[in-house]
């Protein structure tokens, strides 16, 4: 028997008293284990030194009993919260009864009612006819897919790409993403790549589809007609830049001009992080190819998709596969995640809390007017260039740790702290966290 969760019962167990901060003194954890075994590039572990041992909606908890408000979301993965009950039953539910748990490209029921329920409650609603590829479990290679399709389709190997941008770590998507470090790590060098600055970044605003017209249309340029512009309608690695609708439309209209593939990257601002599904909702506008990872797995399980309209989609048989690219639980999990945007309790949640983060960029200005806050949506940017640089923002992230909230920093020094509640959170949690944050800001 099928398990089900009213959906009128709080999705993040608000009925729940915010715990008080640090209710027991911290203690140093054994992370011997790791330090003996686990290679030197893990990062996040150092930012945040405990061991976590379970979650619940915006709250970790750790080993040795202290609790921290969520500002993290698993780098965009977990949207919904950590262990939400409606997504959770299902996959329970999905467990109990031996469904099949790997299954690569095969059919399998699971992959046929997400497919179902996506076409049904997101594409369609937008008007969206796109085929949908599963892709390896993580974002860059639904990238790698789409790069590789809009060759295949256009027969050009050129692609347009923008300063701030981060796409992934393997060679495809290392070769569009802005970082030096990065792609010195990666050994990558953009040779089909031309880098053109974003609407807006830390030396200001440009008019880069002015630029990118000039590069088509002087024949002398070094440019060649590009197979397709990548771009983010909100860069988050870049430091939480959203681009206006007037720029995203002259894009869309440049590149359908001059028959070059548009692909969007939703996989970290997408899901709901910027108000609606898709972040190019806003303005109007339908992209070519569109990547979608980290929360469209709904619990924060793995799953990456490339969409794309149908006239693109020219692949052969096996041309991009991959072992994992058919996790059975992940479209589970999806198709429940998908099922709450048809609930306007959701929706009128997530709005709520979109307005409270919008109530506090005006308490930031009010704090400190050199304070820059940028955002859409659920997530916020506060950027510290112009008000104490990248030490103010590692002593706000260190203030909110040792307060009990987890946040994380962007941008080109690290110098955003970039603020991503679920979308699910409660009033209560959402104002104590913002308060410690504030506290942190102040602090100098």
């Amino acid at each position: 028997m099928t398990t089900t969760v009213p959906l009128h019962q709080p999705l993040d167990h608000t009925d729940r008293p915010v715990p008080s901060v640090l209710p027991v003194p911290p203690v140093s954890p054994d992370v011997s284990v790791f330090e003996e075994l686990e290679s030197e590039v893990r990062l996040y572990c150092r930012t945040f030194p405990v061991v976590f041992s379970r979650a619940k909606g915006a709250e970790l908890h750790t080993e040795d009993g202290r609790t921290f408000i969520d500002f993290f979301c698993g780098a965009g993965s977990l949207n919904y919260g950590h262990n939400n009950d409606f997504i959770k039953h299902r996959l329970t539910d999905y467990l109990a009864s031996d469904g099949i748990m790997h299954g690569l490209d095969m059919h399998t029921v699971a992959k046929r009612e997400f497919l179902a329920r996506f076409a049904e409650l997101v594409l369609r609603p937008r008007g969206l006819d796109y085929k949908v590829q599963f892709a390896g479990p993580t974002g860059t290679d639904a990238v790698e897919a789409a790069l590789k399709l809009a060759r295949k389709a256009t027969g050009r190997t050129g692609l347009i790409a923008f300063s701030g941008a981060y796409h992934g770590m393997s060679r495809g998507s290392l070769a569009v993403t802005g970082s030096r470090r990065a792609r010195r790590a990666g050994g990558v060098s953009g040779q089909d790549v031309t880098f053109v600055p974003y609407e807006d970044g830390p030396l200001g605003p440009f008019d880069s589809i002015g630029f990118i017209e000039r590069l088509l249309a002087d024949p002398s340029s070094g440019t060649d007609l590009p197979a397709a512009v990548i771009v983010e309608p909100t860069q988050m690695e870049g430091g939480v830049y959203p681009a206006s609708r007037e720029w995203l439309r002259r894009l869309r209209e440049l590149t359908q001009r001059h028959g070059i593939l548009l692909i969007l990257d939703e996989i970290q601002a997408g899901c709901g992080r910027t108000g609606t599904f898709f972040g190019f909702e806003d303005a109007g506008i339908v992209p070519d190819i569109v990547t979608v990872s980290k929360s469209i797995g709904g619990y924060g399980l793995p799953l990456s998709l490339t969409l794309f309209r149908r006239e693109l989609d020219v692949w052969e048989p096996g041309e991009h596969t991959g072992t994992f690219r058919g996790n059975q639980l992940a479209f589970v999990a999806a198709t429940a995640a998908c099922e709450l945007w048809q609930h306007g309790s959701f929706q009128a949640g997530v709005a709520r809390a979109a307005g409270r983060l919008g109530r506090f960029r005006a308490e930031l200005a009010a704090l400190d007017p050199a304070l820059a806050v940028r955002g859409r949506g659920m997530v916020l940017g506060i950027d510290t260039a112009g008000a104490g640089g990248p030490e103010r923002a590692r002593s706000a992230q260190r203030y909110a740790f040792e307060h009990g909230l987890i946040v994380e920093l962007c941008g080109r020094h690290d110098e955003v702290v970039k603020v991503m509640p679920p979308l699910t959170i409660d009033a209560d949690r959402l104002d104590r966290g913002l308060a410690v944050l504030h506290e942190g800001l102040r602090v100098r």
